[in-house]
């Protein structure tokens, strides 16, 4: 198996990860033939990222008040194995390679057998919600995503 420039080596990059989500696959993210769609993996990277962001409290409580916001810089994805409807997959996010207003975010996805299915990456940059200018993580920001990176 190719792997993506991003994952180094395999094993090391798997152990890594500890929170993931559950999705399961619906009729209407797959094609005429079954099979996972292949823009629904950025669903569901959304629905993980936004999760692991919740669980790790990185941002607070996101409403229209917040001044400091994330968005998605980039987002790639990465087919390893077909995934069908009905199936349920282990959606795994970490983060990696923290920068002054940035983080790199990994999906990993596994189906019921822990076959790898989908891998993943992009770039959330905070951004002040007022002047749409990127603006630095403070230092509780940033202790919560060393904490929770693996080294």
């Amino acid at each position: 198996m190719r792997l993506p420039n991003y994952i180094q080596d395999l094993e090391t990059w798997k152990r890594e990860f500890s929170y993931y989500t559950t999705i399961e696959i619906r009729f209407s993210e797959t094609d005429l033939f079954g099979h996972m769609n292949n823009v629904s993996p950025f669903i569901y990277f959304e629905e993980a990222r936004i999760k692991y962001l919740d669980e790790i409290q990185l941002f607070g409580e996101l409403t229209k008040e917040v001044e400091r916001v994330p968005v998605v810089g980039d987002l790639q994805c990465d087919y390893f194995k077909q995934v069908y409807f009905g199936d349920k997959i282990k959606l795994y996010v970490k983060a990696i390679n923290i920068g002054k207003s940035s983080v790199d975010i990994h999906y990993m996805g596994l189906n019921q057998q822990d076959d790898l299915c989908i891998t993943g990456r992009g770039r959330i940059v905070q951004i002040n919600s007022k002047t749409g200018q990127s603006t630095p993580f403070d230092e509780e920001q940033l202790n919560k995503l060393q904490n929770d990176i693996k080294l």
